[in-house]
């Protein structure tokens, strides 16, 4: 399994912007196999973390045509900066009554 970490300084998120992170979080789950997706903000601050099964995977939705869109808009209008980080899961802990949202 792999991840993908987005940290970010948040720039103006105006309305467009929650309609393209919908949009987003929709393509990767119904068309590239994401498996979760977890974002949070805090200040100007914010995190998203996505799960995959295949590197691959993350691959053709880094390059899917509305996500390069996405990314364009991001750099000129909602993020001043961003880090991406892809990662394999080497391990995975839960405590039996806290279950992750996504199924892996």
């Amino acid at each position: 399994m792999f991840a993908v970490i987005f940290t970010a300084v948040t720039g103006d998120q105006d309305p467009e912007y929650g309609r393209t992170v919908a949009r987003m979080r929709e393509l990767a789950f119904d068309h590239y196999g994401c498996l979760d997706f977890i974002a949070v903000t805090e200040g100007k601050q914010e995190i998203a973390i996505s799960y995959w099964h295949r590197e691959e995977d993350i691959r053709r939705w880094r390059q899917d045509a509305e996500h390069i869109l996405a990314q364009e808009l991001g750099r000129a209008r909602w993020y001043e900066s961003y880090k991406v980080e892809v990662v394999e899961v080497r391990r995975r802990y839960t405590h039996p009554g806290e279950q992750p949202a996504g199924n892996y």
